[in-house]
């Protein structure tokens, strides 16, 4: 029987939420972590359009800007690759594009912010930036408390139990050939 979650603020429900995906894909986030995924999901909740959004052109767009909104735009395409990627792979398939695409892109921003940002602010977007896998993975298992998990390509499942550090113990269906001379 699925568990019914409220709580008093929607901050509090999301992370309640959160903290359900992390215990599902055996990846604790920390606290920074974890706080900085609430406040995404919070902000982009509403964010209808995110479907229609081509992100390499917002990409692009951030990298064109300056200053306090160059820093805005990379965050924002940080974080809608992030959802993308946990909450909506379908997107990936329905563009003809592997999930990693969205992890890459994802990524790099949050590293490209990581250099531009205030020495405060740099840990954690150089941390999102590292761990963007486990994020999408605790996002994918967030999505999963609703039973609508979507089927993955083997590809993407690949790209996502590697980048999460599983190889493959934790993501069934995943299967991971280790690089000659690389050891796991």
């Amino acid at each position: 029987m699925s568990t019914i979650h409220t709580r008093e603020t929607q901050t509090a429900l999301w992370h309640e939420l959160v903290r359900e995906g992390e215990e599902r894909a055996g990846r604790p986030l920390g606290e920074e972590r974890e706080s900085y995924l609430v406040m995404t999901l919070m902000r982009h909740c509403g964010d209808a359009p995110l479907a229609h959004r081509v992100m390499a052109f917002e990409l692009l767009e951030a990298l064109q800007a300056s200053g306090r909104a160059r820093q805005q735009d990379l965050r924002d395409v940080g974080d809608r690759c992030l959802l993308i990627s946990g909450f909506y792979p379908e997107l990936a398939e329905r563009r003809r594009v592997q999930l990693s695409y969205f992890m890459d892109l994802g990524r790099g921003a949050y590293a490209q912010l990581a250099e531009e940002v205030s020495a405060a602010l740099k840990a954690l977007f150089e941390e999102l930036a590292r761990g963007f896998a486990e994020l999408v993975r605790v996002l994918f298992e967030l999505r999963g408390l609703s039973h609508r998990v979507p089927i993955l390509a083997p590809i993407d499942r690949h790209a996502v139990a590697l980048g999460a550090g599983s190889a493959g113990r934790d993501f069934p269906g995943a299967i991971l050939v280790r690089a000659p001379g690389r050891r796991q």
